[in-house]
């Protein structure tokens, strides 16, 4: 008897363990949304910093976001090291795959607005092989 009472409260420390885990990512989760939102509130009212620097921290956050949900969530701050580059690898590739499209967008309709129909065409350099006539 004495040992079925024993597993039980094992059982209900792993329970109060994990609790506390969650919460405790929930709530770090919460602060940095607010963060965020408050930034994005101070930007719009003030314009205090260059758009560019408040994107890389909003990037920046969001990815220390993920780190802490996938952590969490998809349990892999317990898994051993190649469980988690099993997950992480596709995960970076995936996001290297999104950022080499939206660079070769942008290039493609930089491309496309320098050749559009009715402007004029960038002037051409010609390059022959003659000896320059001085």
């Amino acid at each position: 008897m004495e040992h079925t009472h024993t597993g039980v409260a094992h059982e209900e420390h792993v329970h109060d363990s994990s609790t506390k885990s969650i919460w405790k990512t929930f709530w770090i989760l919460l602060v940095i949304t607010i963060f965020e939102v408050g930034l994005a509130f101070l930007y719009l009212e003030y314009g205090f910093m260059a758009r560019w620097a408040l994107n890389g921290i909003f990037v920046t956050l969001t990815l220390v976001k993920a780190f802490f949900i996938v952590a969490e969530f998809m349990h892999l701050r317990h898994e051993i090291r190649n469980l988690v580059m099993t997950v992480l690898m596709p995960l970076l590739l995936f996001v290297w795959f999104i950022i080499a499209f939206l660079a070769d967008g942008d290039s493609w309709k930089n491309m496309r607005k320098n050749l559009a129909p009715g402007t004029p065409a960038p002037p051409a350099t010609h390059i022959t092989n003659e000896p320059a006539h001085h």
